[in-house]
């Protein structure tokens, strides 16, 4: 035992130790940290519907009526009515033929790249992925190609030298939106890629959904190639405010999963009050208010990104609500977010390995019910702090 307090004392001589931090209330603009109220500038609820009175409700009438507990996997005796039903509802939001839920993102990566390939195949991912897309390339029987972020003609001269040799399915993964840069994947060049070389396009779109294109349908309705993405991964715990994860995609792939995706078939099924709430949370995300939030966000997100872009600082390529501010090295990172949470703004650095060496940050994400003079304020706070000599 303790050889792992020396790991840990290293950690903290890196500057790379990680403690969770304790927040009360309800996921919200404000919460309650250590016993102060903070600005929260670090949550993936981007249109506030965590804590929204339709979601509440249905999940609370849904656990009253049908339980806490699903009580087994969907192949045992956990696939309850409501299962279906949201599924069928996922699939219609994403323009497939089915859906297939799971208990997290980091489940349904590891089990959609697990499941649905074999020694034969190749998957070309990108090399800023999520890193439940890499374990789940590294779980997979696949060849796993890397490609350089967001290359699209480094990606086809991948291709090209791989096309002699070629014997099973090719698939060509990325995320919609990356979720440290909150850049965007060139998704019609992707499209066209695998077009032409006979591939699935997989899109994992857990920062997408809910808040990017007209109707929220995420990163390919932005851009406009919705139905040329095969795979549509995402999120119930980000924009959409619950929890779980699921796969749209066609009826051949979705029951090959039910069948071989081993973190669904050896997992108990989300809770029922978990589901009924991302029921009612497309319902919102397909309403006049949706869109009204989704148009909120992007005010917010300029609002907070303009001053800090026009100060010279390095946004990462930021398009999207996530923001990064690059720091640079660990110890100046958690430096400013400690005298941060001091001025009573709760924005976390983050370190390698979740960032390459040399490009940590400070990573805001804006919510579409933050006040703009509290966002002015942080973005103002957050200049004046990085601009101090150290």
């Amino acid at each position: 035992m303790s050889d792992f307090s020396e790991l840990l004392d290293a950690l903290e001589h890196q500057g790379m130790r990680r403690f969770a931090r304790t927040l009360d209330g309800a996921q919200g603009p404000r919460m309650t940290l250590d016993g102060r109220d903070v600005l929260v500038l670090c949550s993936n609820n981007y249109l506030g519907l965590a804590h929204h009175p339709r979601l509440v409700e249905a999940a609370a009438r849904a656990t009253r009526d049908l339980g806490t507990s699903s009580g087994a996997s969907r192949l045992v005796s956990g696939s309850m009515r409501i299962h279906e039903q949201f599924e069928e509802r996922l699939a219609a939001f994403k323009g497939t033929e089915a859906a297939l839920l799971f208990n997290a993102g980091y489940a349904a990566n590891i089990g959609i790249l697990q499941g649905l390939t074999g020694p034969d195949d190749i998957l070309f991912s990108d090399a800023l992925n999520h890193a439940s897309i890499i374990d789940g390339c590294r779980l997979s029987a696949a060849r796993v190609l890397v490609y350089p972020h967001n290359d699209a003609q480094a990606l086809e001269e991948l291709m090209q030298r791989e096309r002699p040799n070629r014997k099973g399915h090719w698939f060509i993964v990325t995320d919609g939106v990356f979720s440290m840069d909150g850049d965007l994947a060139p998704l019609p060049e992707l499209a066209a890629l695998k077009k032409q070389y006979d591939a699935l396009l997989m899109v994992d779109d857990a920062h997408g959904t809910g808040v990017l294109g007209d109707s929220g349908r995420g990163s390919g309705e932005h851009f406009g190639c919705l139905p040329d993405i095969d795979l549509h991964m995402g999120t119930l715990g980000k924009a959409l405010g619950g929890f779980g994860a699921y796969l749209a995609s066609s009826r051949a792939v979705v029951d090959l999963l039910i069948n071989r995706a081993r973190s669904l078939i050896f997992s108990t099924s989300l809770p029922p009050g978990v589901v009924a709430a991302g029921l009612e949370a497309l319902a919102v995300v397909e309403s006049d208010e949706g869109r009204r939030r989704r148009q909120n966000l992007w005010r917010l997100r300029e609002l907070f990104a303009a001053p800090l872009r026009e100060a010279g600082f390095d946004l990462c390529g930021s398009v999207t609500q996530i923001v990064p501010v690059l720091t640079g090295e660990p110890g100046p990172t958690m430096e400013a977010s400690s005298r941060l949470l001091e001025a009573g703004i709760f924005l976390q650095g983050i370190r390698p390995p979740t960032v390459p060496e040399g490009k940590c940050r400070l990573r805001a994400t804006l919510m579409s019910d933050h006040d703009p003079q509290e966002v002015s304020h942080a973005t103002a706070t957050l200049i004046e702090l990085l601009r101090e000599p150290r």
